[in-house]
């Protein structure tokens, strides 16, 4: 069976296309897993950024003296 993909709605046959299209479509296909990548770490990262806040948060809040009330003093 012969490979297809859509483009603009428009169903094409892989084997149909030029050899410099069909590099486009890897290069498609390879920046789309990337980009998906690149996703994935970003959202780690920001859970981990989160989760760093949170401890810095709770640390902060550990050894604020009883009468604090969280400004800062000059």
């Amino acid at each position: 069976m012969a490979q297809k993909i859509t483009i603009d709605g428009v169903e094409y046959d892989l084997d149909s296309l030029s050899e410099n299209a069909r590099a486009q479509v890897v290069n498609l296909r390879a920046t789309d897993q990337e980009l998906a990548r690149a996703q994935a770490l970003v959202a780690m990262l920001q859970t981990a950024r989160t989760t760093y806040a949170n401890v810095l948060k709770a640390e902060l809040a550990a050894q604020a003296p009883a009468s604090s009330t969280g400004k800062a003093k000059n």
